[in-house]
């Protein structure tokens, strides 16, 4: 392990917890209602018809074809992304990709799947998907309607990961019961809740996943958009109530198909413990990776992270 001993934080990215004290940490328990409010969210966006329309992009690769991709998703959004599609071979499976806090500006290529069609949406407010007035700051994008529970940004952003599952079943409907998702950070978060409640989704891959374990996540301190949630509560002390339908952790428990979830360590953004809280709450098929850093550069980070490529290669590999 190569875990940082030196960082600019004025505060200790490992919350002083070892390895065993961070496997032990638990979700907090559900709220009233939690299931009621994400069955009757997944119904709902199910009445939705996504509609896509695909453009020739203007980005090239050798190994990809390329396309913009818009389609509609809850509250008439309009969400914008990327399809790519392989150069050799067939159409095998289908994975749907979410990005991290700080948006997408283009497709991922060196993802180690064939024979994928590729979706890389933009989450409703940022990237290809920016609305005014929801902020693309993630300081302000978390903050958006979040004292309203019925429109707090984040449920909208997992209505967006349902409805790029539903654009894949439009365009190749044969790829049903083959769709994966795979998402980092914001995208984890999010994830964590979609995969939870749409059994579409038959596997997926969520890496240094934000949102769990949220009274954690109010309490330690944090850089980047959870600071930002926890300056929202000192000044108005009632975010909890939101939070609880939200916590990434809590949905984890409800997840019942494969995983390979990768957490870290040390991390200033996401803290260790409210990732490992989402890790330790997928009830079975489970595999944990362990980084010794997330949202920071460290020695060894190369290495680990093509160890982990190649497990998520072998994990969405078409059989």
């Amino acid at each position: 392990m190569s875990i940082p001993t030196t960082h600019p934080f004025t505060f200790d990215p490992t919350y002083g917890m070892r390895l065993e004290q961070l496997l032990a940490v638990k979700p907090p328990e559900a709220p009233d209602g939690f299931d009621d409010f994400w069955e009757a969210r997944y119904s709902r966006a199910m009445t939705v018809d996504p509609r896509p329309v695909l453009f020739r992009s203007e980005i090239t690769h050798p190994d990809w074809h390329v396309l913009d991709l818009v389609y509609l998703s809850t509250d008439a959004f309009r969400i914008g992304g990327w399809l790519i599609l392989p150069r050799q071979g067939q159409v095998r499976r289908g994975l749907v990709v979410g990005h991290g806090y700080g948006g997408r500006d283009r497709p991922d290529f060196d993802l180690p799947v064939k024979e994928t069609a590729v979706i890389f949406p933009c989450c409703r407010g940022l990237s290809l998907s920016a609305h005014p007035p929801i902020s693309e700051n993630p300081s302000w994008h978390v903050l958006h309607n979040i004292d309203k529970l019925d429109s707090y940004i984040i449920g909208g952003c997992v209505e967006d990961i349902w409805l790029a599952v539903s654009t894949l079943d439009a365009l190749y409907p044969w790829l049903s019961g083959h769709i994966g998702y795979s998402g980092i950070s914001f995208g984890g978060g999010v994830g964590a809740i979609a995969i939870a409640y749409d059994k579409r989704i038959d596997r997926g891959h969520l890496a240094l996943p934000s949102f769990g374990h949220q009274p954690l996540r109010l309490e330690l301190p944090s850089v980047g958009s959870a600071q930002s949630v926890q300056e929202y509560q000192a000044e108005h002390g009632d975010v909890l109530e939101t939070l609880r339908f939200f916590d990434a952790a809590t949905a984890a428990r409800r997840i019942k198909v494969p995983m390979l979830t990768a957490v870290a360590l040390f991390d200033p953004s996401v803290a260790p413990p409210c990732q490992f809280a989402v890790a330790n709450s997928i009830p079975k098929f489970n595999e944990i990776f362990i980084l010794d850093a997330g949202h920071f550069d460290y020695p060894g980070s190369a290495e680990q992270e093509a160890v982990l490529r190649d497990k998520i290669g072998q994990f969405f590999r078409v059989s």
